[in-house]
């Protein structure tokens, strides 16, 4: 006798749907099926995403705001020049700028063995990056590995105004 292959599950939002379960192990779809009843069927669950989208998109707009808000804060504060780049790009460079360096220091400085001078040579390396794709790409990247970084720019990623300011 062959283990069944069709299921009719009564999910969480009332639907009643027969799922074809034969692309599963036979020996996992019993629990597979259990599992299913404890949700909402695929149309249900799709519709309540849409739903959420609005919420999220507008929750999303505001964590950005915030964050663009607080880079530009940053670099008023700390004299760092404008980037460089495309117009659409610019607010993105900015935030993964802000978001590296204050990593940076906070890991150099406040918790390891870097004092106020090692860090001021460092800071004046940051200005002289301005490409915004250059920020862009380093997103991702350790605080730790900020200075090796710095030191691995090119003459493409740093700006040609006058370095004194």
């Amino acid at each position: 006798m062959a283990v069944r292959t069709t299921f009719d599950i009564t999910h969480s939002c009332g639907h009643e749907i027969a799922h074809d379960l034969s692309n599963r192990p036979a020996d996992r779809r019993a629990s597979f099926a259990r599992w299913l009843e404890g949700r909402d069927c695929t149309d249900c669950w799709k519709a309540a995403r849409d739903e959420d989208s609005t919420g999220k998109e507008k929750w999303l707009a505001a964590k950005r705001a915030a964050e663009q808000q607080a880079a530009a804060d940053w670099a008023q504060q700390f004299d760092m020049p404008p980037l460089e780049g495309p117009e659409k790009a610019l607010a993105w460079g900015e935030r993964s700028r802000h978001q590296l360096v204050t990593a940076a220091y906070s890991t150099l400085v406040n918790e390891g063995s870097w004092d106020a001078a090692d860090w001021a040579v460092l800071e004046e390396k940051v200005r002289t990056v301005t490409r915004t794709g250059w920020w862009i790409d380093q997103r991702d990247a350790e605080a730790t590995d900020l200075p090796e970084l710095l030191e691995a720019a090119t003459s493409d990623d740093i700006g040609t105004e006058n370095p004194f300011r």
